[in-house]
């Protein structure tokens, strides 16, 4: 078999790895998903005296948490489905969820957080440390893809 052979058998193996690679977080944590997406997304008035309760400081609860992070694994799975995978999250996860974390007698049963119409849900941080980044994080000393492209400076030395 010639050289050429083998070439072709290399590109083909890196195409299938490439293919069979597990894909992305679009977001590390479940911090980040309820920061970025979620408060965004489900805007709903809450507060002690409507029908919905939310905490800002929804990571002191474990069952909230527990809940959250189901629906961040779920929506990170879902995506993918290019189809119905969003209409299935919205349908199976988000809309079982949230009305039992939201309810008067749920985890926030107690949280007197409020928030105004069209306004995001209530957020504080958690502490540092409390959900770390999921994703891979490149090894010291190998380059990232954006480090490889011509004209590539680092914020520090940029800004020098």
């Amino acid at each position: 078999m010639s050289d050429r052979g083998y070439d072709e058998l290399d590109e083909t193996a890196s195409e299938e790895e490439e293919a069979n690679a597990a894909p992305q977080l679009v977001f590390g944590s479940v911090d980040e998903f309820v920061r970025e997406q979620l408060s965004y997304t489900y805007m709903r008035v809450v507060g002690p005296r409507g029908q919905r309760r939310w905490s800002a400081e929804w990571w002191r609860s474990a069952e909230a948490t527990s809940r959250l992070e189901s629906l961040w694994r779920a929506w990170e799975h879902l995506r993918q489905d290019g189809t119905t995978g969003m209409s299935a999250w919205w349908r199976d996860h988000l809309d079982h969820h949230m009305p039992v974390l939201m309810s008067a007698d749920g985890p926030f049963a107690d949280s007197t957080d409020t928030n105004n119409p069209g306004e995001p849900l209530p957020y504080s941080r958690p502490p540092a440390g409390m959900f770390p980044d999921m994703r891979p994080q490149p090894l010291p000393g190998v380059r990232s893809e954006a480090a490889k492209a011509p004209g590539y400076q680092p914020q520090a030395q940029a800004q020098a």
